[in-house]
């Protein structure tokens, strides 16, 4: 079979076929990549700090505990264990989310630098109203607290 040469209309069609596909896989890259920004404003609690439009833990001086927003859970140390619950165990009844100071951490599991995080903020424990937000810069921006005063650890 002899093929014959493709006339100036078939490679046309051929270049005008190919730019369709790559716009399209543009278009589609790019709303993917739009898609997947992540904001958690409307999940964090009416307790944390306001000015924020993404928070993964929130670290709690007072009590070192941690509050994993994703989740909606607390995390704190039980007899040398690290504990996921919806609330705070009852040695922290008395403790006041609302008033209480927040560190914004937005690091992967932070509880398992304990230490760290409790050096750093141990001059916050008992300090109401401001907020730090220790970010991937160290940078901090501060925000009143908000809320009633009411907001309890159960």
């Amino acid at each position: 079979m002899k093929l014959l040469p493709e006339s100036k209309c078939d490679v046309m069609k051929k270049m005008i076929l190919m730019l369709a596909v790559v716009v399209v896989s543009a278009t589609t890259f790019k709303s993917t990549a739009q898609i997947s920004v992540n904001i958690n404003l409307g999940s964090q609690p009416a307790w944390g700090p306001a000015g924020y439009d993404y928070v993964e833990y929130y670290y709690l001086p007072d009590i070192g505990a941690y509050y994993y927003v994703p989740t909606r859970q607390f995390i704190y140390l039980n007899n040398g264990n690290w504990i996921y619950a919806n609330s705070l165990p009852s040695r922290y009844r008395s403790y006041n989310l609302y008033s209480g100071y927040k560190v914004v951490i937005n690091e992967p599991k932070p509880y398992l630098r304990h230490s760290t995080y409790q050096v750093k903020y141990a001059k916050y424990k008992g300090v109401k109203g401001n907020q730090g937000n220790n970010n991937s810069n160290n940078k901090y921006k501060t925000y009143k607290s908000h809320g009633n005063g009411k907001g309890h650890g159960n």
